[in-house]
């Protein structure tokens, strides 16, 4: 048989249309299993009748224990893990990785593991970064890594994480990608040229407003569950875990921490309002006792207005996202299938 047995594919934001056009050209007799996690999270999924419909290779949702068989296409279904153990697979509630579950990396990792050079690796389209340290695993263990080139899709991030941090082996536009993978699948493809790393930038001093300083926190904490976060580097990315297990790199918790900010914030104009009403009201009942007592109170309701105003003029203003364009870093290097 082939090379590589097991293409394992990872794909977010624009992943459907990619995968729809990825799998309409793979031949009926494909020799290889193809694995992919889309990030759906708990929303139902359609994706299994829509690569049926594209092309001839079948496709399905993964059941759990089952055994994995070539020419097939399997799809993490909505809200769980997929990853391969003893040549099946396992569908897991476990903690999600990168805000996400399913997740990429969980994949990509379990993949490495079970097939080493027998794997082939993919990076589609998507935001920030997952997959790219369970691709930089294949990667080591001897496997394929390819990604969609980052100029061809149609939410850049993901891709360009995973090559300015994976020495990757092909950079191909979605449309060369169905042949290249059967040529790898029948052994009649090398590798190429490794990419650059990116090196790591130096953490910058605690910062200060007006003259007063903010001393930086003992730790940071998890986005979901609010224990504290281990940091780990794993060649180019850096990368954060709870004891729960929840895990991010470190552009994807950027990103949890802003929505987190902005749920509190958001939670924060809302009690405000409700107090400025509950001030209301009071005043009211305290003005048929005794007028003046009702001063205070619509005092009180003013000043929770302005304060409700004031915080939601600052949490929809423009705020700085590095986390969006600093996956994209490196990608003037190119490698190109």
């Amino acid at each position: 048989m082939a090379r590589s047995t097991v293409i394992a594919i990872g794909a977010s934001a624009g992943g459907v249309d990619a995968l729809h056009d990825l799998v309409a050209k793979l031949p009926e007799a494909f020799p290889a299993s193809v694995l992919i996690v889309l990030h759906v999270g708990a929303h139902r999924s359609e994706l299994p009748a829509i690569l049926n419909a594209a092309g001839p290779v079948p496709a399905k949702h993964a059941t759990n224990y089952e055994q994995i068989s070539t020419g097939q296409i399997y799809v993490a279904p909505p809200d769980h893990h997929m990853i391969v153990s003893h040549g099946k697979l396992r569908l897991l509630r476990t903690p999600k990785e990168n805000w996400a579950r399913p997740a990429i990396d969980p994949l990509f990792r379990s993949v490495a593991e079970a097939y080493g050079p027998n794997a082939i690796g993919v990076i589609l389209t998507g935001y920030l970064n997952d997959g790219s340290l369970g691709l930089g695993e294949i990667k080591r263990r001897g496997g394929i890594a390819i990604v969609q080139d980052p100029d061809d899709a149609a939410y850049p991030e993901m891709p360009g994480s995973a090559a300015a941090h994976v020495a990757l082996d092909y950079r191909v536009a979605l449309s060369r990608m169905p042949r290249l993978l059967v040529e790898l699948v029948n052994g009649k493809e090398g590798k190429e040229a490794a990419m650059p790393n990116k090196s790591s930038q130096p953490e910058a001093d605690s910062p200060t407003i007006d003259g007063e300083k903010f001393d930086r926190p003992l730790a940071l904490t998890c986005p979901e569950c609010g224990g504290a976060l281990h940091k780990s580097e794993n060649g180019t990315i850096v990368k954060f875990d709870c004891h729960i297990g929840h895990s991010y790199t470190g552009e994807v918790l950027a990103s949890a921490q802003f929505d987190e900010m902005e749920r509190v914030m958001r939670a924060a104009v809302r009690i405000l309002n409700e107090r400025a009403e509950f001030c209301l009201e009071m005043a009211e009942q305290a003005r048929l006792q005794e007028p003046d007592a009702a001063g205070p109170w619509e005092a009180a309701s003013k000043q929770a207005l302005d304060r409700a105003y004031k915080l939601r003029v600052l949490v929809e203003q423009d705020w700085l996202m590095p986390e969006t364009f600093g996956a994209m870093s490196g990608r003037s290097s190119r490698i190109n299938g």
